[in-house]
């Protein structure tokens, strides 16, 4: 009987994380790596350019700030805590919504996270934020907010409920906030609230992965071929299909999470079934 080997389980279990949740936690872990096996002197240098000041000069004139934070951590048990949460309940929210929608979700969550602790420094004072725990907070809102009654099993605890576990959680940062223990629960409570905000427009109807497809196609470059006559040129229409072609089905699969597949006309499912095949 043929055995697999620990590798080739490994790189398997790996691949099989949702995309989005993948690369967020292989940065994450890397960027730390680099922050481990490097000087306390080259870990201040990056903290002085990518975490995030909430001075709000240095906010608005330095704006990578609001999502480079959150790849940086300082410690292995504050990087571990939140790559856990993000896989445990993170899996269900991408699969159900789709990449697209949960970077929105995730990456709105920890923007908004920052803001909101742009207005507690003025109460609080202004300290370096670093970490995903308000983006992570806004993606545990998420679940909670598609699977409220699904148990979830913690350490010498009885089964509970998400809702009430996430719920507990914000209430816990509520009562602590301004407590002075190094934590910004602030951010907590802006990623959680933004989460939440999210994961409800998108039920409502709203398509939350336009913005991302807005931004590929901002970002994008098409392939140019070079031309054989310098005075002819020509384009390559390969990408732009495939392009294309992913847009739809991403639309499809959107179509999909919020009415089934039933909802589907046999125009797209034509489709769906057509863009398998290629696949």
């Amino acid at each position: 009987m043929y055995q697999d080997s620990f590798g080739s389980a490994l790189k398997r279990g790996y691949m099989r994380i949702p995309t989005v949740i993948r690369v967020i936690i292989s940065i994450n872990v890397a960027v730390f790596i680099i922050q481990a096996f490097t000087s306390t002197d080259f870990n201040r240098f990056l903290f002085s350019i990518f975490a995030f000041d909430p001075d709000w000069s240095v906010a608005l004139m330095q704006p990578w700030r609001f999502v480079t934070y959150m790849f940086l951590h300082g410690s292995g048990l504050h990087l571990i805590f939140n790559m856990l949460w993000l896989w445990w309940m993170g899996r269900a929210v991408e699969e159900n919504v789709g990449p697209r929608t949960f970077m929105v979700l995730y990456f709105g969550a920890g923007i908004g996270g920052v803001i909101l602790n742009m207005g507690f420094s003025l109460i609080f004072g202004y300290n370096y934020v670093i970490g995903a725990s308000g983006a992570v907070f806004g993606i545990m809102v998420a679940f909670a907010y598609l699977f409220p009654r699904t148990p979830i099993m913690l350490l010498f605890l009885p089964p509970i409920e998400a809702r009430f576990l996430v719920a507990g959680l914000i209430a816990f940062d509520l009562i602590f906030i301004g407590a002075g223990d190094n934590i910004a629960r602030d951010v907590h409570l802006g990623g959680a609230g933004i989460g939440y905000l999210l994961i409800s427009a998108h039920y409502a109807g709203t398509d939350l992965s336009a913005i991302v497809r807005s931004l590929e196609n901002l970002f994008r470059r098409k392939r140019v071929v070079k031309p054989k006559n310098k005075n002819m040129y020509s384009v390559s229409d390969v990408e732009i299909m495939e392009e294309s072609d992913a847009d739809e089905l991403d639309e499809i699969l959107e179509k999909i999470s919020k009415k089934g597949y039933d909802s589907l006309s046999a125009e797209e499912k034509k489709k769906l079934f057509d863009l398998s095949k290629r696949n």
